[in-house]
């Protein structure tokens, strides 16, 4: 008899709770497992490009300024898979711009072409050069930069005088020092920053070679203690995972938003039609090394994996779990069906740019005015970004949450604005 009111007490207490709870709780298990493997990865690789960084300054050579590079190269591919997380979370959004801040104003770094427009009643220091430039005045107090160091580029120069342009950390900042400026518009080849820029004594070009080489070790150093930073928020009792696992409903509005607002706003939007809309290469995201169709596409499958709830690490390990995919099915099959459908039409559209690429159809090349071929590819990607976004949006009345909407873009919601 006992035996049966406790069955009866367990099945009240079952129907009282949604059926699909301890589901969500898995499934926001799997969305921090995954930031944390993906955070994890991102610090792996760029301790690899210290490494190579480190061989250059020590041994300034062809070989070791292509190692280098290469090395740059790599770390992007995970970290672009990151981008899914931010804009529903915080912790993300307001750390971001450290490390991925683009476009930037390269002359405040380091010396450019004669073409390049120089000081603008919008940035000052658009052509500082602090690489030449070792005391300047910024917003008339005297700047000390004998010594070029974490501390100077984080807290002095990053954004100075509040212009976002002023770009001095991060992945873009170190695209720049390794491959110079991309010189060629839309045509062919990427930046061509010659070995010797950090060569010694009478063999180093473009001057200062030291100090370039002292900018490009601290920005290395810095990217590293940024990303070991966001990869201990992501880990058990970290103050990322814990915010988007206390509350299931927060969590999933934050995987959602995360989602559509990348997929809407961020790339077919700002990275990818505005470029397009303009025709200037300058508004690639990876601009000086020609990498943007892999950051497009990396970009792409971390939507993917954060809806499928998988990721493949760079040592080849599959982090999987719980999914928002299982939920959507459990609540309309038809539905997580399109998802799907639309998530694998953008990845084929986003390979699509990235083999052509890599078959010598460079991203920059795709922008020019007049270029059918190039236009149909990147629309393409747009095109199936904006319907994968679509279909997000629907998913938050059959989970139950309340909808929120996505980031915009002009170049999507009122593209004749973009023109003034």
């Amino acid at each position: 008899m006992k035996t049966r009111v406790f069955a009866a007490a367990a099945l009240a207490l079952s129907c009282s709770v949604p059926a699909w709870a301890a589901d969500r709780a898995a499934v926001l298990t799997t969305y921090a497992d995954i930031a944390e493997a993906k955070y994890q990865d991102s610090l792996i690789t760029a301790r690899a490009l210290q490494v190579a960084v480190d061989a250059l300054i020590a041994d300034p050579s062809a070989q070791t300024l292509a190692a280098a590079k290469q090395a740059w190269l790599a770390a992007r591919d995970p970290y672009q898979q990151t981008e899914v997380y931010r804009f529903g979370n915080a912790i993300v959004d307001d750390w971001e711009g450290k490390v991925n801040a683009w476009p930037l104003d390269e002359g405040l770094i380091d010396y450019v072409d004669a073409s390049y427009p120089g000081a603008s009643d919008e940035n000052g220091y658009a052509a500082l050069n602090v690489i030449a430039t070792p005391v300047f005045d910024l917003s008339g107090t005297t700047v000390d930069a004998s010594q070029i160091t974490p501390e100077l580029l984080s807290g002095t120069l990053h954004e100075a005088d509040g212009v976002e342009a002023n770009v001095a950390t991060g992945y873009h900042a170190i695209e720049f020092l390794l491959w110079g400026q991309d010189l060629n518009g839309t045509g062919p080849g990427a930046g061509n920053r010659p070995w010797t820029d950090y060569a010694p004594g009478a063999d180093c070009t473009g001057g200062n070679c030291d100090r370039r080489g002292a900018y490009l070790q601290a920005a290395t150093d810095l990217l590293i203690s940024d990303l070991e930073w966001m990869a201990a928020q992501w880990a058990p009792g970290g103050d990322a995972r814990t915010s988007v696992t206390a509350d299931e409903t927060a969590g999933l509005v934050a995987m959602l938003t995360g989602m559509g607002s990348l997929s809407y706003g961020e790339q077919a939007g700002e990275r990818m039609r505005l470029g397009l809309l303009l025709n200037d290469p300058e508004e690639e995201h990876d601009c000086f090394s020609d990498n943007t169709h892999n950051s497009h596409y990396f970009d792409g499958l971390g939507i993917r994996n954060v809806y499928l709830g998988s990721y493949t690490r760079v040592d080849g390990t599959v982090i999987s779990g719980a999914s928002l995919s299982d939920l959507v099915a459990d609540a309309d099959a038809a539905l997580d069906a399109e998802v799907k459908d639309r998530l694998n039409i953008t990845m084929d559209a986003l390979g699509a740019i990235r083999s052509a690429a890599k078959g010598g159809f460079a991203y920059d090349q795709m922008l020019a005015r007049g270029n059918a071929e190039g236009e149909a590819l990147i629309m393409a990607g747009v095109d199936g970004l904006v319907e994968q976004a679509r279909s997000f949006q629907r998913l938050f009345p059959v989970l139950g949450l309340d909808d929120i909407a996505f980031e915009g873009s002009e170049s999507l919601d009122n593209p004749g604005a973009v023109f003034h």
